[in-house]
């Protein structure tokens, strides 16, 4: 997620545009026929040793494939601010890894009845989630900002619960609560928030803050004609189906539907690190931001 904030020494550190890295795939024959030849003569070989290893496909072999091959471009952790090394660059984690997801789709319709209502009831709660001072260069969010065109329903903003939104979620909040990985850090995490995207609207391609944390969809209101991508995969949210991804990789949503859509989002730890890395980065970024004078990036 990138920081919603209207904070602009702290909006500085945590949102740029992202770089785009320069691929270099070589002999052009890796493309286009020469690269469909290759892909034919490469098949049975590989289905055969796949046959001695159970049958099942091997994702990374057949991603690290399809880049040697020019059929995607190759993406990398770009985080606008904490990059922390030697983690691998996943666009989509494997749901295996959080087995609490199954009951967070449980609730999917309670949750969703909540959203809901909240629609109704408390539209007033509902802020553009960029919302950055117009002298900041941030081009690709210009005609975002300060727009209800993407907003959001904060129930936690940077760390800070917002007690009034959780009293109108009360399921969605218990469901939150029970997961494990939520980090806490002061003044910046945890975030989660209902993601509003109107009709015929674009998120650009953008980059989040930190490698460190995770982000998970819960998709609750999916008209046809929405996707979004992170990296070189593209998927199609489906209602009560929730996934996680590494959003200091390239993202980008749309929809391009005539009706809103709208989703739970909120951040978890990355599985990958340790108990005592996870400790520590949370001490290490209340320090770094107590000493910069950096605020909680607060919502109303």
């Amino acid at each position: 997620m990138i920081a919603a904030s209207s904070n602009a020494a702290g909006d500085a550190l945590f949102t740029v545009v992202p770089g785009t890295l320069p691929t270099d795939l070589g002999d052009c024959t890796r493309s286009g026929a020469g690269g469909q030849a290759l892909s034919a003569a490469l098949e049975e070989p590989l289905a055969a040793i796949r046959e001695r290893h159970g049958g099942e496909r091997q994702r990374r072999v057949d991603l690290c494939l399809e880049a040697l091959m020019g059929k995607r471009s190759i993406f990398h952790s770009q985080p606008t601010w904490m990059y922390y090394p030697e983690l691998p660059a996943i666009e989509f984690f494997e749901r295996a890894d959080f087995p609490w997801l199954d009951a967070l789709e449980a609730a999917s319709d309670p949750i969703r009845a909540e959203l809901l209502r909240v629609l109704v009831a408390d539209r007033d709660g509902l802020q553009p989630y960029i919302d950055f001072p117009q002298y900041m260069p941030l081009d690709q969010f210009r005609e975002l900002n300060r727009s209800r065109r993407w907003s959001a329903y904060f129930l936690w903003n940077q760390g800070e619960a917002i007690a009034g939104h959780i009293a109108r979620c009360p399921v969605t909040a218990r469901v939150l609560e029970a997961v494990p990985a939520r980090p806490r850090i002061a003044a910046r995490a945890p975030t989660a928030f209902f993601s509003i995207l109107d009709a015929n609207t674009r998120i650009p391609p953008h980059t989040g803050v930190t490698n460190t944390r995770l982000t998970v969809h819960l998709p609750l209101v999916v008209p046809a004609g929405c996707g979004f991508r992170v990296g070189g995969t593209t998927r199609e949210w489906l209602p009560g189906k929730a996934w996680v991804f590494d959003d200091t990789i390239e993202h980008e949503a749309w929809n391009s539907s005539d009706t809103p859509r709208a989703i739970l989002i909120f951040d978890i730890w990355n599985p990958l690190l340790s108990a005592a890395e996870c400790d520590l980065i949370q001490t290490a970024t209340e320090v770094y931001v107590r000493y910069y004078g950096l605020p909680a990036e607060k919502s109303p």
